[in-house]
């Protein structure tokens, strides 16, 4: 059996606690961007629902979770543990997120002119292209294949750079499936509901097979039991995940399409 490549990481004993207050950073300036937005968006009398703010709260908590403290030091040892930190940190605080309209906040927050300014960012073609389902897929699937069917799972656990940029990659790789796939903040580049649909069988068809992929061909480094709980957890765990964007992406189709059988019908 391969041994635990992790017990001997330098990121684990050396850069640990540095990788861990960098990580943070974003989330925390996140934290306090959004906070800020809800201050300005009351003085301007403008309410914002509490449950947002409960969402975004609850899903930075998660993501800080994952990469600060006692969960983000065992992720290190415990490739089960990992798996958790993965699930936390590239799905439910991404989705979570989503769900708190931040995008939304922020321009309600902004002066005209700035509200205007990050308009046209959002309408770029840029942030078409990124937004679009099939790249985001790419970029979140096709990155966790890259991740555990070669050896850069390995080579982050020696290497604070990687590290970093992983865990970053991780997350906004998450996010940008997530909104790609349904709609609470603004959508310049709108696509199809099937199209989205679409997209998300094969991405969800992708996911599964590389769960079963770890399941039965450990990344290297990783023992065996590792692989097959850590395998178990992305697999039914994602789909829990998973299955709440359905509903969601589900429900948002019933709804456009409600007033027009209304329509048709009288």
């Amino acid at each position: 059996m391969e041994g635990h490549v992790h017990h001997s990481s330098s990121v684990l004993d050396v850069d640990g606690l540095l990788s861990q207050v960098l990580l943070a950073i974003p989330f925390v300036i996140a934290f306090v961007i959004y906070l800020y937005a809800y201050q300005r968006s009351k003085e301007k009398g403008r309410d914002w629902p509490v449950y947002r703010l409960i969402l975004f709260v609850l899903g930075i908590s998660l993501a800080l979770v994952s990469v600060i403290g006692p969960l983000a030091v065992r992720t290190h040892m415990d490739f089960t543990y990992h798996m958790l930190g993965h699930l936390l940190l590239g799905m439910l605080a991404p989705l979570l997120i989503v769900l708190s309209a931040p995008m939304t906040l922020v321009l309600r927050a902004l002066s005209v002119r700035n509200a205007k300014k990050l308009t046209k960012i959002l309408r770029s073609h840029v942030a078409g292209f990124f937004t679009d389902p099939i790249v985001a897929s790419i970029l979140n699937i096709g990155g966790l294949w890259v991740l555990y069917s070669t050896d850069l799972h390995m080579a982050m656990h020696e290497s604070l750079l990687l590290h970093l940029l992983i865990h970053m990659h991780v997350f906004l790789a998450g996010y940008l499936f997530t909104i790609s796939l349904i709609y609470i903040d603004p959508v310049p580049h709108r696509r199809t509901y099937m199209y989205r649909t679409v997209v998300f069988i094969f991405a969800l068809a992708g996911h599964g097979i590389l769960s079963k992929q770890i399941y039965a061909y450990p990344p290297a480094g990783v023992p065996t039991s590792e692989a097959q709980s850590g395998g178990m957890l992305m697999y039914y765990g994602g789909d829990i995940i998973d299955a709440v964007i359905v509903v969601i992406l589900f429900y948002q189709w019933y709804q456009s399409r409600a007033p027009r059988s209304a329509v048709v019908a009288t």
